[in-house]
C-alpha cells in the first residue's frame, strides 16, 4: 500500500492590483475546506490583501504573514510579502504601478516554483499593456514562463471536463498568424501536447485532432496552400509517434461535435481555438501551460476592470484552476511512480490498444 500523498504547496500570484485577482483569491480561500487539499502561498503584500478584504466584510478570510518560504504553515493561508511599501490601488483603472507589482509577484512566484519551494502555481490575470518594460517584454504568462525555464517550446492548453484545446500561435495579430504556422512548430506543439496528455492527464494513448488554417481546411488548395504544404506534412511526421488526424475544417469540426471523439484539439491561432472552447466547454475553463517542468494554471478570463472592486467577481474559474493544478501535480506523481513500476500500467495499455480503432471523420468536412 502506497503512502498517502502530502498536500502540495500552491503559489498564487496577485495579478493586476487594480483587477479582480485579489477579490478572487479572497473569495476562494474564505472556504477553509480547500486547505484540506493544498497549502496556499499568496505572493503579494498584506496591505493589498487588506485593502480588498474590506470590500468583502462577510467573508471569513484569515491568513498568516511570512517573509521566508521555509515558514509556511500547512493549515493556513500564507501571504508571502514580496514588498513592504505602500502601493496606490485604484480598482478598475489601468496604471503602470499596478502592472509593475503584478510582475513583481509573478517573478517571485515563478522563481519559487523553479526552485521547488512550491509544487504548483496559479496565476491571477495580468494586463498585457501595463506589464511591458525592459525587464518584462512578453505578451503574457506563457512566453514569460518559457523564457524563465529556458525550454525550447511550450503549449497554451485550454482545459475543461469535455474539451481540451491547444494553440500553435497565441497572442499574435491575425494577419501575422499564418507566418508563424510552420511544419516544425506544429510538430513541436503536437509532441508537447501528446506528452502532456499522457503525463499530466493520465491518457495512455491520446487521440489528437489538428485543425486547418483556412476555411474548409483549404478546400484542396483552392482557399490556401498551408494545409497541403505545411499542416499535412507535419501531421505525417507526428504520426510516427502518436495518434493524430486532420486537418479538419474548424467550423464543421466543432459544430458537428467531432471534438468529442478526441482527447485534444490543436488549433492554428487564438480565436480559432478559444471561441469554440469558451462556447462549448462544460464547467469552468482553465489555462494550462504544457511543456514546463513546473505546473502552472490560471483562470480562462482577464482582469475584468469593469467590475473590479465591486465585489461582483465570480471565482469559479479561479477555484477550478486550483483544483486542476492539484490534480496535475498528483497525476505527475502517479506517472513517475508508474514509470518506476511499469507493470502497474500494463492492463490500461492493453485496453487502450483494443479500443484504438480508426476514426472515420472526413478531414476536410465542409
Amino acid at each position: 500500500m502506497s503512502a498517502p500523498q502530502q498536500k502540495p504547496v500552491i503559489g498564487i500570484t496577485i495579478g493586476d492590483l487594480n483587477g479582480i485577482g485579489t477579490e478572487l483569491i479572497i473569495k476562494t480561500f474564505s472556504d477553509h475546506r480547500i486547505l484540506e487539499l493544498c497549502t496556499p502561498v499568496i505572493f503579494a503584500s498584506n496591505k493589498v490583501i487588506n485593502f480588498y478584504r474590506k470590500g468583502s466584510p462577510d467573508l471569513n478570510f484569515n491568513y498568516q504573514s511570512i517573509k521566508e518560504l521555509n515558514r509556511i504553515t500547512p493549515k493556513q493561508v500564507n501571504i508571502f510579502n514580496c514588498w513592504e511599501e505602500e502601493v496606490g490601488i485604484t480598482p478598475g483603472v489601468l496604471t503602470d504601478m499596478a502592472g509593475k507589482y503584478a510582475v513583481k509577484s509573478l517573478a517571485m512566484a515563478v522563481q519559487a516554483l523553479k526552485e521547488n519551494k512550491i509544487q504548483g502555481l496559479v496565476t491571477a490575470p495580468i494586463h498585457k499593456k501595463n506589464t511591458q518594460s525592459a525587464e518584462f517584454n512578453f505578451t503574457g504568462h506563457t512566453p514569460y514562463l518559457k523564457h524563465v525555464y529556458g525550454v525550447q517550446d511550450v503549449v497554451m492548453l485550454m482545459v475543461a471536463s469535455n474539451l481540451k484545446v491547444a494553440l500553435v500561435t497565441e497572442h499574435v495579430p491575425l494577419r501575422e498568424a499564418a507566418q508563424h504556422i510552420t511544419r516544425e512548430r506544429i510538430v513541436s506543439k503536437l509532441n508537447i501536447l501528446n506528452q502532456s496528455l499522457i503525463k499530466d492527464f493520465g491518457i495512455d494513448k491520446p487521440k489528437i485532432a489538428v485543425l486547418g488554417l483556412n476555411p474548409h481546411a483549404g478546400d484542396e488548395g483552392l482557399i490556401g496552400k498551408e494545409e497541403d504544404e505545411i499542416i499535412k506534412p507535419a501531421i505525417k511526421d507526428a504520426k510516427r509517434s502518436m495518434l493524430v488526424m486532420g486537418p479538419y475544417s474548424a467550423d464543421a469540426f466543432f459544430a458537428r461535435h467531432h471534438y468529442t471523439r478526441f482527447d485534444a484539439v490543436l488549433a492554428m491561432y487564438h480565436d480559432q481555438g478559444l471561441i469554440p472552447f469558451k462556447s462549448l466547454a462544460l464547467g469552468e475553463g482553465v489555462n494550462y501551460t504544457a511543456g514546463l517542468p513546473g505546473v502552472r494554471t490560471s483562470p480562462d478570463h482577464g482582469t475584468a476592470f469593469d467590475i473590479a472592486g465591486k465585489n461582483k467577481a465570480d471565482h469559479s474559474s479561479f477555484l477550478t484552476a486550483i483544483y486542476e493544478c492539484i490534480d496535475i501535480i498528483n497525476q505527475r506523481s502517479g506517472y513517475a511512480e508508474n514509470r518506476r513500476n511499469p507493470l502497474k500500467k500494463m492492463t490500461s495499455v492493453i485496453l487502450a490498444n483494443v479500443v484504438d480503432e480508426a476514426l472515420e471523420i472526413p478531414e476536410t468536412d465542409e
